[in-house]
C-alpha cells in the first residue's frame, strides 16, 4: 500500500476536523460512547452483583481454596463474556464514527452493526491479542509497537468485511508502515486533556472519548484516501 505523503494531514488538522464534525453531534456522540462502554462493562458488573452472597458465604465459611476459585471462576466468565462482545461492539463504535467522519448520518442501532460480522470480529480480537501479547514477551515497547500496528484493523474491517480478520490486520501492519508514530503523537497530544478530566472526577472523559475517536477515524480516513488517490494516479 503506497501512500502519498503530500496528502497526508497533519495532527492538529486531524484534531481540528474532529472538533467540526462533533459541532451538533456532542451529545449524540457522548451518549453513544457512554452505551459502548457500559455495554462492555456490563458483564463485570452483573457477575459481582450475582456474586455478592455467594462469596459472602464463601468467606463466612472460612475456606480460603473457595474464596480463590470463586475469584478465578467470575475472572474468567467476565474476560470470556467480555471478549465475545469487544469486538462486535468495536466495530459498531468505528462504524459509527466513520459515518460521523464521512458526513453520513449514523443510528445508535449502528453499534450493534458488528453482531452481522459476529465470527471476523470475535477472530480479529483473539489474534489482536495474541500478537500483541507475543510482541509482550519481547519487551514492552514491541508490544506498544504492535499495538499501534494493528490499530486500524477495526476500521479496515468495516469498509470490507468481506475480506476477514487476518486481512484487516494484514492491511492495517501495511497501512502503518511509517505511521506508527504519527499515531502515537495523535493520541499523546490528548495526554493534557486526560489529565484535566480526571481532576473533574472523570466527567470530562465524556467528552474527551468522542473526541479521541473522531480524531482517529479521521486519521484513518484521511490515510484510506492518500492511498487511493495515489493508486489513481498510478
Amino acid at each position: 500500500m503506497e501512500i502519498n505523503n503530500a496528502l497526508v494531514k497533519k495532527n492538529h488538522l486531524l484534531r481540528k476536523a474532529a472538533r467540526e464534525q462533533l459541532k451538533g453531534n456532542w451529545g449524540k456522540s457522548i451518549l453513544l460512547c457512554f452505551i459502548c462502554n457500559l455495554i462492555i462493562a456490563l458483564p463485570n458488573i452483573i457477575t459481582r452483583i450475582a456474586s455478592f452472597n455467594a462469596e459472602s458465604n464463601i468467606l463466612l465459611s472460612y475456606d480460603p481454596l473457595a474464596v480463590i476459585r470463586g475469584i478465578l471462576i467470575r475472572a474468567f466468565i467476565c474476560f470470556l463474556i467480555t471478549l465475545l462482545l469487544y469486538g462486535p461492539i468495536n466495530f459498531g463504535l468505528a462504524s459509527c464514527f466513520m459515518k460521523l467522519v464521512r458526513k453520513q448520518p449514523f443510528r445508535f442501532e449502528n453499534i450493534f452493526d458488528g453482531f452481522q460480522y459476529f465470527i471476523s470480529t470475535f477472530i480479529l480480537v483473539l489474534l489482536q491479542f495474541l500478537f500483541i501479547l507475543l510482541w509482550s514477551l519481547l519487551f514492552i515497547i514491541p508490544g506498544i509497537i504492535a499495538g499501534y500496528r494493528y490499530s486500524m484493523a477495526f476500521y479496515i474491517l468495516n469498509d470490507n468485511p468481506e475480506i476477514g480478520a487476518y486481512e484487516a490486520l494484514s492491511r492495517s501492519k501495511e497501512m502503518m508502515v511509517g505511521y506508527k508514530w504519527k499515531l502515537f503523537c495523535l493520541y499523546f497530544s490528548f495526554f493534557g486533556w486526560a489529565i484535566l478530566s480526571c481532576l473533574t472526577l472523570g466527567i470530562g472523559l465524556l467528552w474527551l472519548i468522542p473526541y479521541i475517536n473522531t480524531s482517529i477515524a479521521n486519521f484513518y480516513e484521511n490515510l484510506k484516501n492518500a492511498s487511493e488517490t495515489n493508486s489513481n494516479i498510478e
